[in-house]
């Protein structure tokens, strides 16, 4: 897979000074291969990987590359699963608290290309107290009657445009 539109519009914003970080439940990577740089991952990422026993930390080649259908760690031989985050598991600490951060210290919010039906998104949404909110999603969400703005199209296309 490859960036769109929008995550190389959202780079482009962050490196211009004008966009603080991204937040984002995507677990691809895309924002960064875009050249996004302050990319909170509230989901977690399938470019890092991790031994469920011992920890050791495996890159996403060593999970393409391994022969056997689920690859095993080459310390202890348990399992090695993506850094995702799983229903009904915890979200990654430090990711979730720099979104907060994100989200109480914003002046606008551009929320993009999500309904907000997933929880931890939507909390992030609810907590923000700013002054400007952009909705970008061809959808309807939870928080279109509260927002400033809204864009009933795709985020590609939307952002694309700027």
């Amino acid at each position: 897979m490859e960036p769109n539109a929008a995550h190389y519009a959202l780079a482009r914003m962050e490196a211009e000074g004008r966009l603080e970080g991204v937040i984002t439940q995507n677990i691809d990577g895309l924002h960064q291969k875009a050249g996004s740089v302050n990319v909170q991952e509230i989901h977690g990422t399938t470019l890092r990987n991790h031994c469920v026993f011992c920890r050791k930390e495996y890159d996403a080649d060593y999970i393409f590359d391994s022969p056997d259908p689920v690859p095993k760690c080459t310390e202890c031989g348990e399992m090695v699963r993506p850094d995702v985050t799983l229903y009904g598991e915890m979200l990654p600490s430090p990711a979730y608290d720099n979104a907060l951060d994100l989200v109480n210290r914003a002046d606008c919010l551009i929320i993009g290309g999500t309904s907000l039906e997933v929880g931890s998104a939507a909390q992030l949404a609810h907590k923000f107290h700013g002054n400007y909110l952009v909705i970008i999603n061809k959808g309807k969400t939870r928080l279109t009657g509260k927002a400033d703005l809204v864009f009933r199209d795709s985020i590609g296309k939307v952002l694309g445009e700027l």
